[in-house]
């Protein structure tokens, strides 16, 4: 069982993000060993991107703070090498296209599976382009992650039935960010995909507490939570490690409950 089966072999997965940089890597990289503490299944870290187009107000100042203080791909990459002499859980990077072909693809993807990096998730990739990475993807067992969005409609059946790792469902239009409200296009979406392929859901964008979270979680397999988090960052800056530990804690217990 690789860590991405494991994430979602013991229940619901409760997924957080993070911008890695935000407020300094030193800071990431006890955020990434706390939140596994407190029980994150599987973490999202985004690498700094100066155009994320993906992205709401609260991620892109992150990415800002994180690109204005210096951070680099390879400090990043240095980074989760340090991470994994003490941790084992589930890492995605989330990124851009440009960052990746920047630092060239096969060597992204090489340095990727030196750190054991699991997965890779690229909002900015159509599904339609995906064969440009999957070859080193396949080459270097990081799992490419497919993204579906409500818009997708027809286009789901085709992209489900090359997903692998899991399936990471935007729950609404729009860029990422807190939302009050959540429409259910996402168990809709959920239900078609299970009627093509037996493969993990997790549903993103927008949730932010515990109580929005429990309902996501009783028709999908995992929870995403970004902008959230990246907020209690953006409040305590270099203190904020403990805030953000107990804010996973509440919300994995919610999405397990």
């Amino acid at each position: 069982m690789n860590r991405i089966e494991r994430a979602f072999s013991q229940g619901k997965a409760f997924i957080p993000f993070i911008t890695a940089g935000d407020p300094s890597l030193e800071v990431t990289q006890q955020l990434v060993l706390q939140m596994a503490e407190a029980g994150a299944d599987l973490i999202e870290l985004g690498i700094p991107f100066s155009d994320p187009i993906a992205e709401g107000p609260i991620i892109q100042d992150a990415d800002a703070r994180a690109l204005s203080g210096g951070v680099t791909t390879d400090q990043i990459f240095d980074m989760v090498a340090r991470i994994r002499k003490s941790c084992d859980t589930a890492i995605a990077f989330m990124t851009y296209i440009n960052p990746v072909y920047t630092y060239g693809t096969e060597r992204f993807l090489k340095r990727c599976s030196e750190i054991e990096v699991d997965a890779l998730i690229i909002p900015d990739l159509p599904f339609e382009e995906s064969e440009e990475l999957k070859p080193y993807c396949n080459e270097y067992g990081v799992k490419l992650i497919s993204m579906i969005a409500p818009t997708s409609k027809e286009r789901i059946a085709m992209i489900v039935k090359e997903a692998e790792g899991f399936l990471y469902c935007v729950s609404s239009m729009g860029v990422t960010g807190v939302r009050n409200e959540i429409n259910n296009d996402a168990e809709e979406m959920v239900r078609l995909v299970k009627e093509i392929k037996d493969i993990p859901c997790a549903i993103g964008f927008g949730i932010s507490t515990p109580l929005q979270a429990a309902e996501m979680a009783k028709f999908s397999d995992g929870v995403i939570v970004g902008s959230a988090i990246v907020k209690i960052v953006e409040q305590y800056g270099n203190e904020c490690t403990p805030y953000v530990k107990e804010y996973v804690r509440k919300m994995k217990e919610a999405v397990v409950s």
